[in-house]
């Protein structure tokens, strides 16, 4: 690893203008953010996938791999990603920073704690359910129904324990008893407004903004309400400003924010994404999960509330991935299958369907694994094609931006003679069921959408309050195209059900409950901390 400074130089970033947490990591402070506010923006490139499966797909190791091979193009290219949540990185993930010779690091910092944003938007959270809960202790003078109380308590720790809790018991003195719950950290709305956010003012206003409650008279009750949303703002003065690191090539990574995309809207911040953009001519960033989630909620929510344009769209697949989805058990993946394979490629397809309905030039990356036959690779190079979408294959794990320059070069060529038309999916001043609607049928390719008496009666309060015309965040099962984990390949005759609709006031958006999808992950019977530990010489063991 280089000293940050020194990445920061290459980028024209002055000593002063980082604020350093080591000799490896910094954050880009607001003065940088001023100098740079004039300066043209760069080129767009998102990096996507299929939906994941057990066997992987390299999304963040293709993103990783895309941007080294780049710069050693000569092109100056800034790579932005999500930070990791712990929840995963002690439970069934291990660690989120890429991998082989395409990696983030330093890993261990990046994984375990980095540089405390996580447990800022934490003890924002859990102040204002504090304060929540004074309130209604010292005479509750806003009226507010503790049977209506909105707003969950979080912890970046996957503890399904904690899903529905009761608090305030032991008597008058300890406070009112109600039932509560937790989500994980990624899932709070703090973390949303921390990556939607334009500044510190902006994010103080959307805090202001959470819808925390209805009193006993059915009237909102804001986190502006309680007077809070100047403290909250003032934790996370320092978590607002993105994270600067570098890749295993010295190529500098902005990692800031890190909603998950089955809950929430997945993407890294505004922030982050703007400042790659302002540093380098390109910027490789990524949305969580298959492009059915992350990537529709960077367009139609990070995008449309920030003003981006993507340039190109990377849709990371593997052999591996759709032979799986063409129904081939995870121990049998590694032996060739031409036919499941082309069965299960009905994935692939459908997923770059989708993301040409938004108007964007789509390459496919093919994460290369030994077990490829000849006859598979040839099979989705005709495949893609013929829709499109030139496919090239990445052996970034094991080659770093040397295995991905066939990759840089076909998306320089991309972006150069397919220019983007990209453009949202909806308008947002449709009816909410007519936007999930649209989602459901264009992206997931449903018959409709039921919505349960507990979805309406949310969506009516929604609707009453005036705050229906946003974008919506669909939380749903990242494993397929339905809300039915188990409906692989590319599912038809099947409706979207909706069991409850959560208005996120300050983030900006509306959430879209389906299936069995929960807000709080559980741990495996083995789960990733089993193998994480500290050796003698104080170094992080078994994060891989």
């Amino acid at each position: 690893m280089c000293p940050i400074q020194e990445i920061g130089a290459e980028l024209g970033i002055q000593p002063e203008e980082l604020i350093f947490y080591g000799h490896y990591k910094a954050k880009l402070s607001k003065e940088l953010e001023q100098r740079l506010q004039d300066k043209p923006e760069g080129k767009l490139i998102l990096v996507t996938a299929v939906n994941p499966t057990p066997a992987g797909e390299g999304k963040t190791t293709v993103s990783v791999g895309l941007a080294q091979a780049m710069n050693r193009l000569g092109k100056k290219t800034v790579l932005a990603l999500r930070e990791p949540s712990l929840g995963p990185v002690f439970g069934i993930k291990g660690g989120a920073a890429g991998g082989g010779y395409s990696q983030v690091v330093p890993m261990e910092d990046i994984n375990l704690h980095f540089t405390g944003d996580m447990h800022a938007i934490t003890t924002a959270n859990a102040l204002l359910c504090a304060v929540i809960d004074n309130h209604l202790q010292q005479g509750n003078q806003l009226g507010i129904d503790p049977r209506r109380i909105l707003f969950k308590r979080c912890v970046d720790m996957n503890d399904r324990a904690l899903r529905n809790v009761v608090v305030g018991l032991g008597g008058k003195v300890n406070g009112v008893p109600r039932e509560d719950g937790f989500q994980i950290t990624v899932a709070s709305e703090i973390m949303a407004i921390l990556c939607l956010a334009g500044d510190i003012f902006d994010l103080k206003e959307r805090l202001g903004n959470i819808l925390v409650a209805y009193t006993y008279s059915g009237e909102p009750v804001y986190c502006r309400d309680l007077g809070v949303h100047g403290a909250m703002a003032a934790v996370m003065k320092d978590a607002i400003q993105p994270n600067l690191v570098q890749t295993l090539e010295n190529t500098p990574a902005l990692i800031h924010g890190g909603p998950f995309a089955n809950i929430a809207h997945g993407c890294n911040s505004v922030k982050a994404t703007k400042m790659a953009l302002k540093l380098g001519d390109y910027a490789v960033t990524e949305a969580g999960f298959g492009s059915d989630l992350g990537a529709e909620k960077f367009f139609d929510i990070k995008c449309r509330a920030a003003g981006l344009k993507p340039d190109c769209v990377v849709l990371v697949a593997t052999v591996r991935a759709l032979k799986y989805n063409g129904g081939v058990k995870k121990e049998d993946l590694t032996t060739p299958d031409v036919e499941a394979l082309r069965r299960g490629s009905v994935n692939l397809k459908q997923h770059i369907e989708n993301l040409q309905k938004f108007g964007l030039p789509v390459v496919v990356a093919l994460n290369r694994f030994a077990s490829d036959s000849d006859e598979e690779l040839a099979l989705l190079d005709e495949l893609c094609r013929e829709m499109d979408a030139p496919v090239c294959l990445a052996e970034v794990f094991a080659k770093g931006g040397e295995g991905g320059l066939d990759l840089a070069r076909q998306v320089l060529d991309t972006i150069q003679t397919k220019p983007s038309n990209f453009h949202t999916l909806y308008d947002v001043s449709l009816p909410v069921e007519e936007k999930v609607e649209i989602l459901a049928k264009e992206i997931y390719r449903a018959d409709g959408v039921d919505f349960t008496p507990q979805a309406k009666k949310s969506l009516a309060d929604i609707q009453r309050i005036g705050l229906d015309k946003l974008p919506i965040c669909v939380a749903k099962t990242q494993y397929s195209f339905s809300d039915d984990a188990s409906k692989l390949g590319a599912p038809r005759n099947f409706r979207i059900t909706v069991r409850d609709v959560k208005v996120s006031a300050g983030a900006g958006f509306i959430v879209i409950y389906t299936g069995n999808i929960m807000t709080m992950p559980g741990l495996p019977k083995a789960p990733s901390a089993l193998n994480i530990d500290i050796d003698e010489r104080g170094e992080i063991v078994g994060l891989f």
